[in-house]
């Protein structure tokens, strides 16, 4: 049963038929093919293949690829990491400078938090001995 359905299917891809290209004036045949299923087929993935290998060529190729997003060239994936670098030290910097300001501010305002020690020292006498 599937053997026939197989078959079944091979003929009539293998159908021939005619396609005919007439002037509409003069009934006039301009041009005739013979195609079938199959050789459409084949035709039409072929022209894709092409056009997808045309398109992938184009980019890879051509300066084109670097409007396509993250791609970059090395030069500036560097210097994108040295522009990190340089902007992380320039904030760590400006955080130490603001730190710096509120703490002279607090000691020239006379603000700063004093914190009494309160926990009582135990200090041993150990008594120095003689020979």
């Amino acid at each position: 049963m599937e053997n026939n359905i197989q078959q079944n299917t091979l003929k009539r891809l293998q159908n021939k038929y005619r396609l005919v290209v007439m002037n509409d004036d003069t009934y006039e045949e301009v041009i005739t093919f013979k195609l079938s299923r199959l050789s459409v087929y084949i035709g039409f993935s072929t022209i894709l293949v092409l056009m997808i290998a045309f398109t992938i060529g184009l980019i890879a190729f051509t300066p084109i690829k670097y409007y396509i997003p993250g791609y970059g060239t090395r030069q500036s994936k560097a210097d994108l990491q040295m522009l990190k670098i340089r902007t992380d030290s320039l904030e760590k910097a400006i955080q130490y400078k603001d730190q710096y300001l509120e703490s002279l501010k607090k000691v020239l305002t006379g603000t700063t938090p004093t914190q009494k020690d309160t926990v009582p020292l135990i200090i041993e006498k150990k008594e120095i001995s003689t020979f």
